[in-house]
């Protein structure tokens, strides 16, 4: 769908209210249909110690297990969600929200086979839902919360689905917003990164801990999206702004 952004909020930022409002009064200012999808990390793991259960990761992704797919949607499919529209709307934005179970938006299979309990991957975006509430200037906020194969939730990565929603959609443009103003090296923002290299810097430490996966999430959009950039929330007014990963040749696997 041409002229579409897609704008992944990071769940580091979602509990600050005045952060949120500089984010919705970005979007507002943009003349561009944008979707959003985010994250709710930080919330989610508050709930789960609460709850008595201690966060487990792997690679940077959370292990999920049965119950803790119940915190995890109580978080993003209900507070993060809600709190994200009640923003847009106060800013002059109509917005809706969503989780990615509705309609069944966003299908996924278990990730690794299951070893990462309920943690999963998208393999199908209901695109033309997406599209419709573009086409009446809705901004939809999707909870990445998923349609199991099973029928039940299952908890993908917020820079996963967003990357598959921006490919779905035949975005223009994915903004992977974060609380770092970009790829950082040696405390500099890098300008850009090459696909191919995103391995390289995860092994080599540059990318470590949520970035990880939210640079290889780009790596994949960039086969498919005109423009990837990873930063903060001055992306959505300031073209320049963080580090664009690009495909300027193909990464190990890819076709």
């Amino acid at each position: 769908m041409s002229g579409v952004a897609v704008v992944k909020v990071g769940g580091n930022e979602v509990d600050d209210l005045s952060w949120l409002s500089a984010l919705a009064a970005a979007v507002a200012r943009r003349a561009k249909p944008t979707v959003l999808v985010h994250g709710g990390g930080k919330e989610i793991t508050a709930l789960q110690r609460a709850l008595g259960v201690e966060p487990e990761w792997r690679d940077g992704l959370r292990v999920t297990s049965a119950e803790g797919v119940r915190a995890v949607a109580m978080v993003l499919s209900g507070v993060v969600n809600k709190r994200l529209v009640s923003a847009l709307l106060g800013a002059g934005v109509d917005a809706v929200g969503v989780s990615g179970e509705d309609g069944a938006l966003l299908r996924a299979d278990f990730l690794c086979g299951g070893a990462m309990g309920r943690t999963g991957e998208v393999t199908e975006v209901r695109a033309g839902l997406l599209r419709g509430w573009l086409s009446r200037g809705i901004t939809p906020v999707v909870s990445p919360v998923s349609r199991g194969p099973d029928g039940g939730p299952l908890n993908v990565n917020a820079d996963d689905a967003a990357a598959a929603v921006a490919a779905a959609l035949g975005a223009d443009e994915l903004l992977l917003v974060s609380n770092v103003p970009g790829v950082l090296r040696e405390g500099s923002v890098l300008p850009r990164v090459d696909a191919a290299d995103v391995e390289e810097l995860i092994a080599g430490g540059t990318a470590s801990g949520g970035m990880a996966p939210k640079l290889r999430a780009a790596a994949r959009a960039a086969a498919g999206v005109r423009r990837v950039r990873i930063g903060g929330v001055e992306m959505l007014d300031d073209a320049g702004a963080g580090t664009r990963v690009r495909l300027t040749r193909a990464p190990a696997g890819y076709a």
